[in-house]
């Protein structure tokens, strides 16, 4: 005789309203856990600004960058890791399409030293080595004064929209593991664009415009 597999539910879950509710309950905390579990590990721009300075206008940012462990994995054995913080700045119009300002591109790299055992930090001109990977990706994630504009680039109290975003830059990968970033998404890190509004704050006085006259 073939075998038969019965399930039974107990009847006071069907019944029981209470049952049901508690049962929902718990399983709603379940994927409450969950998704913030995965959330926390998401890279993410948390937050972004544009401010004037007498030689233009400079962005400040902050990110929070989780790397996954085929690219952590990558860094302790020499691969560099190189990343593009990419900005868009746009002119809303009423009547036709908005218009584009500028669109910069940060390049920074991060690679771990096999002989001092330190990871190396490159962004913009500056260089620098730390301990952990930790600090090596607060220091990837954190932005000062990157000018983004020159003097004059915008209109003062005029209306402008931004969005930010950092990515590794996967054409930059060794061959093999760039053709396998194509199809896979190992070799992948991006955040989601950090969109913005703002009013082109006034240009900031020149040095030698500040000071007195003989």
């Amino acid at each position: 005789m073939p075998s038969m597999m019965v399930f039974f539910t107990p009847c006071c879950a069907k019944r029981d309203p209470a049952v049901r509710w508690l049962v929902g309950l718990l399983f709603g905390c379940w994927l409450a856990l969950g998704g913030s579990a995965l959330a926390a590990d998401k890279s993410v721009v948390r937050h972004a600004a544009i401010r004037a300075v007498p030689q233009g206008y400079v962005l400040d940012a902050d990110a929070d960058i989780f790397l996954n462990p085929t690219l952590e994995d990558a860094l302790t054995k020499g691969i560099n890791l190189y990343f593009l913080l990419e900005l868009e700045i746009t002119r809303p119009r009423n009547w036709w399409l908005d218009e584009d300002i500028a669109e910069p591109v940060r390049k920074m790299r991060i690679y771990y030293h096999l002989l001092l055992r330190r990871y190396v930090v490159e962004s913009g001109y500056t260089t620098r080595t730390v301990a952990t990977l930790g600090e090596a990706l607060a220091m990837l994630g954190r932005v000062d004064d990157w000018q983004v504009l020159e003097r004059g680039a915008l209109r003062t109290g005029e209306h402008y929209e931004a969005r930010l975003r950092l990515r590794l830059d996967t054409s930059k990968l060794p061959r093999p593991l760039s053709i396998g970033a194509v199809t896979g998404d190992k070799w992948e890190m991006v955040t989601p664009w950090y969109g913005w509004s703002f009013d082109a704050p006034a240009a900031a006085p020149s040095a030698s415009s500040s000071q007195p006259l003989p």
